[in-house]
């Protein structure tokens, strides 16, 4: 970088605020994290320190040499604040959760992690096992991210066929099954489950089975083999061939499983195989999972912001972040550089699976060549999403152009906005709005409307009203209109839109209408739908708008029911009010767990008294059944 380095350094040094050079005196001699702020308070920049003073005034030595990237950032950086921590692992975890939560631009990101699956094994006496994607801290086991939602499914559709653990979501505990609540299911009829709503299983056997879908899922198949051909066996022996054909079956499942897992290495050890590959700003990191010398899952993920980033600062970066939201962290790590803060990492790492871990980097022999594959899959991925990237851009203009011809627009619908309306028998009423420019969404721009002049059913109304209220206050403003809207609807909701334009003075911008039956396309002042080809990209684009459109509305339209529900529901109820209200929908989500939970749940997770928590479980049943 050299001379030009320098010359940026000195001029991010000139652009420091007064705000940066009084905080400058002020940091503390202690670990921590450090945010860099612009001038309207948003993050660019998350780091950690283990003497907060020293890392952070670093950045604004006269003889530092940064990388463009950073003295992009110190340009754009108007304040600085700090966190101090207890010591630099603390530090290290900190900065991890905060960079997931923020997603500071100038750090190096893991795109879309909040949307990971994992398989989720609840705590309690009988537990469910399912995929999920929200992760909640309530002493239940999760197993993944998972990125290959194909595998997951399959390795799931394994678990289920080998182990005859529930599918159904009841809240199973002795009182219940006492009670006589619930009662068997086709499930248990056809071997797949053991019936543990009627108690046909004690609670220790079906956590014992429990221990070990565990085992499976951490990759120790050869001591359930063994122990299920024991069982196979005394059942035999002792003329239970019914029971004997259940865990010859359960054994050549889990033998048909561990086929198709390839041999890695001659060693039992369980490791992490990492590697990364970049290009630009972006790269892909992968992840090999080797348990008990097979391999068992390939996990990768794309990163974003790694420009000017030296390997050791994106291995260290990918492995603070994906070991954050992964579960099981094996005894070995195999990377291909020395990760920056590798002591700190270590430390966190091992506290975390309370055993000893090291990293390696090899440079010879078999984990090399597990390295080498590894980064050949990298690679293979990043290419293709960069192609995929590259295709969608290409894409996308001509869908618009596309668009603008099956339309007979004048110019390309750069800008369109799409609308749909969400009642059921006109009951909580909404208007949805979203935006899209060049064929991708942009969600700043969404809007959402209640239906104030309109009672009862009359979708064609609340049309008209939610583009009336839409373009009059884009008048008032004077900000720029679509260059299309669109309708979820047909010819009704189309003349409705077009009356409120009119009467805005906008007819001139162009409206269609998009109906859902036949996907037919109509425009004002044609009667027919317009013959656009089921396959032309610009329907497809409309198609997606309008859909997202949909998408949007139902969600907030049933935002308002539950609210709506909260509200009323208990209001009757001596003793409930907004504060009790709000934790119970908290805590138990929605009004069926409510329906299902046990007085005593209630009163330990409200803090109600038992028998307050009997009558809002009453009220809930009683709710329930009217729905039904």
């Amino acid at each position: 970088m050299g001379k030009f380095g320098a010359l940026n350094s000195e001029f991010a040094l000139m652009s420091v605020t007064d705000t940066i050079q009084e905080k400058l005196s002020q940091l503390p001699r202690k670990p921590g994290v450090y945010l860099f702020k612009d001038g309207k308070g948003k993050t660019l920049y998350i780091g950690k320190a283990k003497v907060l003073t020293n890392r952070v005034r670093s950045y604004f030595h006269k003889s530092a040499n940064h990388s463009l990237k950073i003295n992009s950032l110190l340009r754009k950086a108007k304040n600085l604040e700090w966190i101090v921590t207890g010591s630099e692992v603390e530090a290290l975890l900190t900065e991890a959760n905060l960079i997931k939560e923020q997603m500071p631009h100038y750090n190096v990101l893991l795109r879309d992690d909040k949307s990971f699956p994992y398989i989720r094994i609840t705590n309690e006496p009988y537990p469910q096992v399912f995929i999920t994607r929200k992760l909640i801290h309530d002493s239940s086991k999760y197993f993944g991210p998972f990125t290959d939602v194909r595998d997951l499914r399959r390795t799931l559709k394994v678990l289920h066929k080998i182990f005859p653990i529930r599918s159904c979501d009841y809240k199973l505990n002795s009182a219940t099954i006492l009670a006589k609540r619930y009662s068997i299911c086709l499930d248990y009829h056809i071997k797949k489950c053991q019936g543990p709503c009627e108690g046909l299983v004690t609670e220790e056997a079906y956590q014992e089975m429990i221990c070990n879908v565990i085992r499976f899922l951490h990759g120790q198949t050869s001591g359930i083999r063994k122990s299920l051909k024991e069982r196979m066996d005394l059942a035999a022996s002792n003329r239970r061939y019914e029971e004997a054909a259940v865990y010859r079956d359960q054994l050549q499942s889990i033998e048909a499983y561990t086929k198709r897992q390839n041999k890695a290495t001659a060693s039992f050890e369980d490791r992490d195989v990492i590697a990364i590959a970049d290009k630009g700003n972006d790269a892909c990191g992968v992840v090999v999972r080797i348990r008990g010398g097979r391999i068992v899952g390939r996990e990768k993920v794309f990163l974003m912001g790694v420009d000017d980033e030296t390997m050791e600062r994106m291995v260290s970066d990918f492995i603070r972040q994906f070991y954050l939201i992964t579960h099981f962290v094996p005894g070995e790590i195999v990377v291909p550089a020395r990760p920056e803060d590798e002591e700190t990492l270590t430390s966190w790492l091992e506290s975390k699976r309370e055993k000893r871990l090291k990293f390696v980097v090899p440079q010879r022999g078999e984990k090399a060549r597990l390295l080498r594959i590894t980064r050949q899959n990298a690679d293979l991925l990043l290419s293709e999403q960069l192609r995929k990237r590259k295709r969608r851009r290409e894409l996308i203009p001509k869908m618009v152009s596309q668009l603008q011809e099956d339309l007979h627009l004048a110019v390309p619908p750069r800008k369109i906005e799409a609308f749909d309306i969400s009642n059921i028998q006109g009951k909580h009423p909404v208007g949805s709005m979203v935006s899209f420019v060049d064929g991708n969404p942009k969600k700043s721009d969404y809007r959402k409307f209640k239906i104030k002049t309109i009672e009862g059913v009359d979708d064609f109304a609340m049309m008209r009203e939610v583009v009336h209220r839409r373009y009059s206050r884009l008048k008032s403003e004077q900000t720029a209109f679509p260059d299309l809207i669109l309708i979820d609807g047909g010819k009704g909701q189309l003349s409705m839109a077009v009356s409120a334009l009119k009467e805005l003075g906008l007819s001139y911008i162009p409206v269609a209408a998009l109906a859902k039956r036949l996907e037919e396309v109509f425009l004002p002042d044609y009667s027919d739908p317009q013959s656009v080809s089921k396959a032309s990209p610009g329907l497809i684009l409309l198609r997606r708008i309008r859909d997202e459109a949909h998408r949007f509305a139902v969600s907030f339209h049933r935002q308002r029911r539950s609210k709506s529900a909260t509200k009323s529901l208990f209001d009757d109820v001596k003793g409930v009010g907004p504060i009790t209200r709000k934790k119970l929908y908290d805590k138990f989500q929605d009004l069926e767990t409510i329906a299902q939970a046990s007085p005593s749940e209630i009163k330990n997770k409200i803090g109600v008294a038992l028998p307050l928590a009997t009558k809002i479980i009453k009220t809930a049943r009683r709710e329930m059944a009217i729905e039904l």
